[in-house]
């Protein structure tokens, strides 16, 4: 096609110098260099774009990335969260916001790990980048604590506990992979615990990591009764059944804590769970590093497209002939028309 118009080009060219050679007139004729030839020029280009575009191009581009972000999830799996002082209890109202976290990683180059405690600790996941494992432990522990509240080491709080597991999955991390450029956070989610010095102590330890601690309380102030475990039939002369025991948020004491660790507190209900997860990962993802430049395939298929329409828009500029302009005008119609069909 490209020879066809270079052919039609020299013609024209040719019959150009004819035409002043044999015609006179009174004034100097003037014939543009290209005329309607420029319009099949840029046909003949939006051809060889959308040609382009069907074998799917690629090109290899150097940019700087981003480094993740490593959150490690401390979750109060201890009898308080039983309460049912919100829809469910705190414990799946806590689950349901851990999903809605995983959910607003990008897991690209994010990384995300879970540890339960009460008076002791267990991990449940460690760092990984594979959003179904983080998802497939949620789905099994959605309904209730593993922490039996049968158990006395279920009747405690140890934010100390927590932090310190959680410390202990990123050093285990470390060794077993090497050091990641990903920025650390931990993501406390519990309903308080009194500040003491052993959890003073924890906090200390997770800022000489330059790790903050975001703490996101579950429950209301007002509060509600811990329900109790089965108990068997008391026998006779046996002490009086102790009252029950009222747990409420005690946001004071987590204020402290998000305050010592470098992160900040946030509350469920008072603010939305999508809300509260960007604005962790946000804060998060502005400590991240940077993984230096990477090589990375970048799709051209509509780029190719789009200079192909730019060329024939273009095209469409230098038409001379109403009737071509008409024959235009109808095709991009009928083109319109046929996108719209397909795509209703």
């Amino acid at each position: 096609m490209l020879l066809v118009w270079i052919w039609q080009f020299g013609a024209r060219r040719r019959d150009a110098r004819s035409f002043r050679q044999h015609r006179r007139l009174p004034v100097r004729e003037r014939f543009p260099v290209f005329g309607g030839l420029v319009f099949w020029l840029c046909v003949i280009g939006a051809s060889a774009f959308a040609v382009l575009a069907l074998s799917r191009p690629t090109a290899t581009v150097s940019v700087v990335r981003t480094a993740g972000v490593d959150l490690v999830i401390l979750q109060d799996g201890s009898a308080s969260m039983r309460t049912k002082d919100v829809p469910g209890d705190r414990w799946q109202r806590s689950m349901k916001f851990l999903r809605t976290l995983g959910e607003s990683l990008a897991w690209r180059d994010d990384r995300i790990a879970m540890a339960l405690f009460a008076h002791i600790a267990a991990p449940q996941v460690r760092l990984t980048k594979d959003p179904n494992t983080f998802f497939f432990f949620l789905d099994h522990l959605s309904r209730e604590s593993p922490f039996r509240i049968e158990d006395d080491t279920t009747w405690d709080t140890n934010i100390e506990l927590g932090i310190a597991w959680g410390l202990r999955l990123i050093e285990k991390d470390e060794e077993i992979y090497g050091r990641n450029p990903n920025a650390k956070a931990f993501v406390l989610v519990t309903d308080g615990q009194a500040w003491t010095g052993e959890v003073a102590n924890a906090v200390r330890a997770s800022r000489g990591k330059d790790i903050p601690v975001f703490v996101v309380g579950v429950g209301t102030t007002v509060g509600g009764i811990i329900p109790e475990p089965p108990k068997k039939a008391a026998a006779i002369g046996s002490p009086p059944p102790e009252p029950p025991i009222r747990s409420s948020l005690d946001r004071g004491s987590l204020g402290t804590i998000a305050n010592a660790g470098g992160g900040r507190y946030l509350e469920l209900d008072r603010e939305g769970d999508r809300e509260i997860a960007n604005r962790i990962i946000d804060d998060a993802r502005r400590r991240a590093g940077s993984r230096g430049l990477q090589e990375e395939h970048e799709d051209l298929y509509w780029r190719c497209l789009a200079a192909a329409a730019v060329l024939l828009g273009a095209g469409v500029m230098f038409l001379q002939e109403r009737v071509e302009l008409l024959l235009q005008t109808a095709g991009a119609a009928a083109a319109l028309a046929v996108v719209w069909m397909l795509t209703r």
